[in-house]
């Protein structure tokens, strides 16, 4: 859906690559699921957020409608947004955009 609206994506099959990923590529937003073969989402988003080099990155988290109390938890983690799955292209779209350009003015 991204690529569609001219953004550039890279995507990693599990959390372990995505950390190697963010360390060699400069990377401006993450869409992040919880439940990731290797490390989960969780650490994922503890490194990303643990790491002054990382901090940047913004992180919008993607999980199930199941999991929709933990909202508080992901944002007390450091997480920018949070959106529940399957979500509109419409509500990815918007998120992306908003997140982006509030980087922009940073």
């Amino acid at each position: 859906m991204l690529e569609l609206e001219g953004y550039c994506v890279l995507q990693a099959e599990n959390g372990d690559e995505g950390l190697r990923l963010v360390r060699h590529r400069r990377i401006a937003l993450i869409l992040l699921g919880l439940r990731l073969s290797g490390v989960d989402g969780w650490v994922v988003l503890g490194q990303l957020k643990s790491q002054p080099e990382l901090l940047s990155i913004a992180v919008v988290v993607l999980t199930a409608s199941a999991a929709v109390l933990q909202r508080g938890r992901v944002l007390a983690a450091g997480a920018a947004d949070y959106l529940i799955k399957p979500m509109s292209a419409a509500s990815l779209r918007e998120t992306v955009d908003r997140i982006l350009r509030s980087k922009r003015r940073h």
